[in-house]
């Protein structure tokens, strides 16, 4: 499978994600034990939230992108062109763009009114998981094991700390609704398990970039799956577009062009023409000796 189809798939899969979590709702609310999050991004996300708004929190998790390319860089020492910089730089831009709320919806002001905490925790929390993803870039590419004996590796991992909030969930509710594996598959709908399966395949697809591309490419995936979402609110839950979505796309949609693109084709050079053997003329020596 070609890495842009992996891309691709990745991409749809990411941004059906939210959609068809709300669609599993049930009068606003989950039937079912919704633990399927990683330990350590929470602890940092409701840290971080604790000092700054959700809209300020949504906008600087966009740093990640630039992050994820700086760490990218260092610790598997992929060079990246001056173009390749001022994309990452431009989708960042394009992000932000798109989810900056005008000033009839919230406060101008209310993204620099947030005390210095918030703002360190939320590096922190982009440098973090950065990090998580270059560091799993690098653990998949360094070995000749098959994928899938490393997806087993990766998820097994995931799946004990999950296990380990189920339990503790258990212990802090005094068992009232007996242990939690007697009600794993409490509530569950069609819709649920498309959710699961959403998950899981999306986790298949980010391993296999991982392995046979790089964080770059998932992090343009992902971040065009937050766009698509927007759009595809638009349609199913009365979203209302705004002009900073339309500016997002359009910034998101060259930055992806001017990343992948060749850069002859960028600056409008004309392809190098390369000299046939055959029709090169060989000039003699009394020709020479004439000139």
């Amino acid at each position: 499978m070609k890495w842009y189809i992996a891309a691709f798939l990745l991409t749809v899969l990411t941004s059906s994600q939210g959609i068809l979590t709300t669609l599993s709702q049930s009068n606003g609310k989950y039937k079912y034990d919704y633990a399927t999050v990683p330990f350590l991004a929470e602890v940092f996300k409701f840290a971080t939230l604790m000092y700054i708004d959700t809209s300020t929190y949504q906008i600087m998790g966009n740093l990640k992108i630039v992050t994820t390319g700086i760490l990218f860089r260092l610790f598997l020492k992929k060079k990246l062109s001056n173009l390749q910089w001022m994309a990452i730089i431009l989708l960042a831009v394009g992000t932000t763009t798109s989810q900056v709320k005008g000033c009839g919806e919230a406060s101008c002001d209310s993204l620099f009114s947030a005390p210095i905490q918030g703002y360190m925790l939320g590096i922190l929390s982009a440098c973090l998981s950065a990090l998580a993803g270059v560091y799993t870039e690098f653990l998949m590419k360094q070995n000749n094991d098959s994928l899938y004996w490393q997806n087993v590796q990766l998820y097994t991992f995931g799946a004990i700390f999950n296990m380990a909030r189920l339990v503790v969930d258990d212990f802090r509710a005094g068992f009232e609704k007996g242990p939690w594996w007697q009600r794993l598959f409490n509530g569950y709908s069609i819709t649920t398990w498309m959710v699961v399966l959403n998950l899981g395949s999306t986790g298949l697809l980010v391993s296999w970039l991982m392995k046979y591309a790089d964080n770059i490419v998932k992090v343009y995936s992902t971040s065009m799956a937050m766009l698509l979402t927007m759009v595809l609110s638009v349609f199913l839950f009365g979203f209302k577009p705004t002009l900073q979505l339309f500016l997002g796309i359009i910034i998101c949609m060259m930055s992806l062009r001017m990343y992948f693109a060749p850069p002859s084709m960028l600056v409008g050079l004309p392809p190098t023409v390369r000299s046939d053997p055959e029709n090169l003329v060989i000039v003699s020596d009394d020709h020479k000796a004439e000139s």
